[in-house]
């Protein structure tokens, strides 16, 4: 999720706020005070392929990524944390399209706060959905769980006597 951060240590009316992503410390630790990377650096700290990092890039899921002298992509730790974010976009169901508008809203600054939050809010109205569809089917596997565990035991005793 993203998390709305101000330039001053508390919130204040007029502070500046700027949307950033946060995540969870990365699954690959990056080494300090580096701040390029290369595709296949990218590819072991994210777990997806080099394709898929190109073709993010080639819909506009990705912002301009950088490259060496000689042409090669060199990721940053920001396209590393937007690379988070989208996973989490992802694994909410989100559909790419969305995503890519979401992209584009995010590239085209401050005045698509509204329209971002639109779009973040009905994706979390689909999770809360999802979330509730898949609270009642672990109900049933509960259920039937508990149903085959007391057959289970009710058959044991019955063989032992």
């Amino acid at each position: 999720m993203t998390v709305m951060q101000t330039t001053a240590g508390t919130p204040a009316p007029h502070a500046t706020r700027t949307d950033t992503c946060s995540a969870p410390p990365p699954r690959h630790p990056r080494p300090d005070g580096q701040d390029r990377y290369t595709i296949s650096e990218v590819v072991a700290f994210t777990g997806l392929t080099a394709h898929t990092l190109r073709w993010y890039e080639r819909i506009g899921l990705m912002s301009h990524i950088d490259r060496s002298h000689t042409g090669q992509r060199r990721y940053s730790n920001r396209d590393l944390d937007w690379l988070d974010f989208v996973g989490k976009l992802r694994m909410t169901g989100m559909p790419v399209a969305d995503m890519v508008r979401y992209a584009e809203l995010v590239r085209e600054g401050e005045s698509t706060y509204i329209d971002r939050r639109e779009l973040l809010e009905s994706t979390r109205r689909d999770v809360l959905t999802r979330i509730a569809e898949l609270q009642d089917t672990l109900a049933v596997l509960d259920r039937k769980i508990s149903f085959y565990g007391d057959a289970g035991r009710a058959r044991g005793t019955e063989t032992t006597r």
